[in-house]
């Protein structure tokens, strides 16, 4: 058995703004007929959109499979991720980016801790305020309508999207990486790097669309150590992912004494 020991941890918080129209689905399940095809998820006691933190982290992940070019050989429910399926393979040339940072499932047959936790993410308050005062097609949404065109009759079939309109904040987003061993250091860029994928890619549906452009704004680095754990030290704030990715390899050097690996 292999002790595992949790020297700390570093929390990377930031505003998560929809630069265009954002759509998360979410059950559409009681809706009349001529309502919204697919509906956005929302928190079901103040029906305010969110982003589910799943939702973040799996494009996090994802994006950073395609970029190593990982192999997708691992099928969960109807998506196909990338899995190390042996512990050598695991550990091989300091260990697996994807795996380690973001975790194997537990059928495998070995383990090791998840680094990265990430949290669902309201809709701000400034936003709420906002939108509760703008003429929005729905509640907190607009509804965008798209047209399918058959390519042989030219037939056009209409279609509702509901979107949480471009310049909706989400925040403070929450990301809270582990700290088990000095490798835990570098990896940590993993995260940053995942952030910078999301960004030049799409969160949410139909991005090829036009839809889910999003930027990190606001972005505070802070750590806490395990032998004073109650007392969390601040690195500083960031205006943009570019600017936390510039600062990374300062970033790494103090996390070595703002959380070191004994």
């Amino acid at each position: 058995m292999t002790d595992i020991t949790l020297f700390g941890r570093v929390v990377i918080t930031a505003d998560l703004e929809a630069v265009t129209g954002l759509h998360i689905g979410g059950s559409s399940a009681g809706l009349e007929i001529g309502g919204v095809d697919k509906a956005v998820i929302r928190n079901p006691l103040n029906s305010q959109p969110y982003i589910p933190g799943s939702s973040l982290r799996g494009k996090m992940r994802s994006q950073t499979e395609k970029m190593l070019g990982l192999a997708q050989n691992n099928k969960i429910a109807i998506v196909t991720i990338h899995t190390c399926k042996k512990e050598e393979e695991y550990k091989k040339n300091g260990g697996c980016p994807v795996c380690h940072v973001f975790g194997v499932p537990a059928e495998i047959g070995y383990s090791g801790p998840t680094r990265l936790v990430v949290r669902d993410v309201a809709l701000s308050q400034k936003s709420v305020d906002a939108l509760e005062k703008a003429n929005t097609d729905l509640r907190y949404a607009e509804l965008k309508t798209e047209v399918a065109i058959d390519r042989v009759t030219s037939a056009a079939t209409p279609r509702s999207l509901e979107r949480v309109p471009a310049g909706a904040i989400f925040g403070p987003a929450e990301m809270v990486f582990g700290i088990y061993e000095k490798a835990d250091y570098a990896r940590l860029k993993v995260v940053v790097q995942g952030m910078q994928l999301v960004e030049d890619d799409y969160l949410g549906g139909a991005g090829s669309r036009g839809s889910g452009k999003v930027r990190f704004n606001n972005i505070k680095v802070t750590a806490r150590r395990r032998d004073d754990y109650s007392t969390p030290k601040d690195f500083r704030t960031f205006d943009s992912v570019q600017d936390l990715a510039n600062a990374f390899g300062e970033l790494e050097n103090w996390l070595t004494d703002a959380v070191p690996v004994e």
